[in-house]
């Protein structure tokens, strides 16, 4: 055998390797510490629920950012060769839609995209569904009490879960009058954001009593829309814990026992990027 069929036989067995580690992550991630490998489900007993909002031109951004999505036509029909091609280049920033917050977001030392470990982005995941307090009231805290609340029926949050918080927002989208509280645009909105978000004493909590892999929420921020520190952000970035904001209806999810993938978009020194994230639901 010569070298250059070792080089070849070993890059076969390392890519193999990283197929073999991934699709061990997705089959067993979704299974608490203590189930054995007979109740996990096969990989095509899982049913994938998207939990991304479409990038379009109706796509919702941070009010102060008026360019939002654009999408532009490179070429579209038939090629001078008679077959047909189609492309198209966009613009966007690293935070709209369904995206990702990266730590270094509002974390001066905190990870970028690119930098953040995979296993904070794929793993074992629970719903936390607070629609019923948000309903009525459009600055709501989630509080410790609601995640309290669901371990009253589930038992503790287990060790390395991603967190999903629905909010029942994600129903209002695109609407950003229903969705933001407001449907102005520019500085002048910043005061009329009115959406449910995460309380920083809840974060506290999560990073001192709890040990999770990041958070996701239906609504364009962690942080509520009245919040002008956003500590929420700061004290779970400082602890690099990521955030996905505008993920999509979760109304199709349990309360646990499901796999998050959350894969954003790898941008070198990054604060964050579009997001496609997808459950796995047993």
């Amino acid at each position: 055998m010569n070298s250059r069929d070792s080089l070849h036989r070993k890059k076969i067995c390392l890519n193999g390797l990283q197929s073999v580690l991934l699709l061990s992550i997705l089959w067993g991630a979704g299974c608490g510490a203590g189930d054995s490998k007979k109740h996990r489900p096969a990989l095509s007993d899982l049913t994938p629920i998207d939990l991304t909002h479409s990038f379009d031109k109706e796509t919702i951004y941070w009010p102060t950012d008026e360019s939002g999505f654009v999408l532009e036509e490179v070429f579209h029909g038939t090629t001078d060769g008679g077959y047909y091609y189609e492309a198209n280049r966009f613009s966007s920033a690293e935070h709209g839609g369904t995206h990702l917050d990266a730590p270094i977001h509002f974390a001066e030392n905190g990870l970028t995209a690119e930098a953040l470990p995979l296993k904070n982005l794929i793993g074992p995941a629970i719903k936390i569904d607070v629609s019923g307090s948000t309903s009525a009231n459009r600055d709501y805290l989630i509080s410790v009490d609601d995640v309290k609340d669901w371990e009253s029926r589930n038992g503790p949050v287990p060790d390395g879960s991603i967190i999903l918080f629905a909010t029942g927002y994600a129903a209002g989208w695109p609407n950003r009058a229903q969705y933001l509280g407001t449907d102005l645009t520019g500085p002048e909105a910043i005061p009329n954001l009115h959406f449910p978000g995460i309380a920083p004493e809840l974060a506290t909590w999560l990073t001192s009593d709890r040990s999770i892999r990041a958070v996701g929420i239906d609504t364009p921020s962690i942080d509520y829309g009245q919040s002008s520190d956003f500590r929420t952000h700061r004290i779970l970035f400082e602890h690099n814990i990521p955030a996905f904001e505008n993920v999509a209806s979760m109304d199709a999810l349990p309360e646990s026992g499901f796999t998050v993938i959350a894969l954003p978009m790898k941008i070198r020194n990054g604060s964050g990027g579009p997001l496609r994230i997808v459950a796995l639901v047993p």
